[in-house]
């Protein structure tokens, strides 16, 4: 099983930009699609943006559709979730998820592992 573990996470002011990346190990990184979730406060985890297994295609969340841009690098076995223009309701835990299969992940059930998350918050 892949084991994955993010970075980036930190406090900024609405419109700043950060970028969150995500290391894979223990598994063949290049093999399946991966996502981005992220859980606000006293909320359910809720999709935000996934890529396929080749990088060639791309989904997002409609709160984050020309905002967020998520991208990979099969040879480093990282994914990163690229966000501008952060508002102060993308608060929250970002994790990075690996799919069950070579597809994106929109959905937990579709999810095979997750990291541990890290903290976005963006204050106003």
């Amino acid at each position: 099983q892949v084991q994955l573990v993010e970075s980036g996470g930190g406090l900024v002011q609405a419109g700043d930009s950060l970028r969150l990346s995500c290391a894979a190990s223990g598994g063949t990184f290049g093999t399946y699609g991966m996502g981005w979730f992220r859980q606000a406060p006293g909320k359910e985890r809720d999709f935000v943006a996934t890529i396929s297994w080749d990088g060639s295609s791309t989904r997002y969340a409609d709160s984050v559709k020309g905002r967020f841009t998520v991208s990979r690098d099969n040879a480093k076995n990282t994914v990163s979730l690229q966000m501008n223009s952060l508002k102060p309701e993308d608060t929250a835990v970002y994790y990075c998820a690996a799919a069950r299969s070579s597809l994106m992940v929109t959905k937990e059930t579709d999810v095979g592992s997750w990291g541990q998350g890290t903290q976005v918050t963006v204050s106003s």
